[in-house]
């Protein structure tokens, strides 16, 4: 059972959701605007925020923003009424994890939330107990479970995208990881992604990271199979 917290202003979508995913077993509050997300979100645990992009006073994105910028770890599924590519990168950039578009079936929402709770748990199984703790390379410190990567003290901006990827690297480091088993640790089992763009991406996350993209330290190529992560101390 998963503890799912729903914010949307539509109350016939929303007494929906709550009384199918309650039917499947789930935990399910749902309210109508951000203040009450928040409210509820200060005083409970949830596994999963399904949050609507449009809603009246604070609207889904900022919201999505504003907990990614307080250290809130919660994944977040973003409803977009339009699906337009611009409200799902919008949506990926402020720090959701997965987006929807209306109208949808509630089976489909459920097979998202179902994803990124298993999503979730793989990544832990595979961090461990060291998970909690800061992991260090050179001038950076990755805290997994907070969701956030430092350099010298000062947070790094990045995009949730990139931050999935290099956790699911620093999940299991100095051990290669086939492309596949990246793509389904990063995002998930029904991932969709490609051999070129999680090539994209690794080559955005090195541009990020590296002090020489050309002759990474830490993300390292391993022809034929996939990528693997260095840990190695600042040399500075």
């Amino acid at each position: 059972m998963s503890r799912i917290l729903i914010a949307d202003d539509e109350a016939e979508l929303r007494g929906l959701l709550q009384r199918y995913l309650t039917e499947q077993g789930h935990s399910v509050r749902a309210v109508p605007d951000a203040a009450a997300a928040v409210q509820l979100l200060a005083r409970e645990r949830f596994d999963v925020l399904v949050l609507d992009l449009m809603m009246p006073g604070e609207d889904g994105l900022s919201l999505c923003r504003r907990l990614r910028g307080q250290g809130e770890t919660i994944p977040i599924l973003m409803l977009t009424a339009r699906g337009e590519l611009v409200d799902r990168v919008l949506g990926l950039e402020m720090g959701a994890d997965d987006y929807l578009a209306k109208p949808f079936a509630p089976r489909e929402l459920l097979a998202r939330i179902q994803a990124m709770v298993r999503r979730q748990q793989q990544l832990g199984a595979h961090l461990g107990p060291a998970g909690e703790e800061p992991l260090r390379f050179g001038a950076f410190t990755l805290y997994p479970t907070q969701r956030r990567l430092e350099r010298d003290g000062a947070v790094v901006d990045i995009s949730t995208v990139e931050l999935n990827l290099l956790r699911a690297l620093a999940s299991q480091p100095n051990r290669p990881l086939g492309r596949e088993k990246l793509l389904v640790l990063a995002h998930g089992e029904e991932h969709g992604v490609s051999d070129r763009s999680l090539d994209v991406q690794i080559m955005r996350l090195r541009r990020l990271i590296e002090a020489d993209p050309g002759a990474p330290r830490h993300i390292q190529t391993v022809w034929g199979l996939g990528y693997v992560f260095i840990l190695e101390p600042d040399a500075r």
